[in-house]
């Protein structure tokens, strides 16, 4: 049973969302892409809550 942490890496975010790096990028100039954090290092945060949060705000009804 693993633990899921509160923040997700970069690399995380894209592999759970099956997406490339770029498709990120591209996501954030367009706006379109989740809150995230921007440590001083340069990396990328992302909350789950805050990606939960932006995948119900994209669902559709069928």
């Amino acid at each position: 049973m693993g633990t899921t942490s509160r923040f997700l890496t970069l690399k995380a975010f894209c592999e759970e969302l099956q997406v490339a790096k770029s498709t990120f990028y591209d996501w954030c100039a367009k706006g379109r892409a989740p809150r995230h954090i921007k440590l001083p290092n340069g990396e990328i945060r992302i909350r789950r809550s805050d990606l939960e949060a932006w995948l119900e705000s994209r669902e559709v009804a069928a």
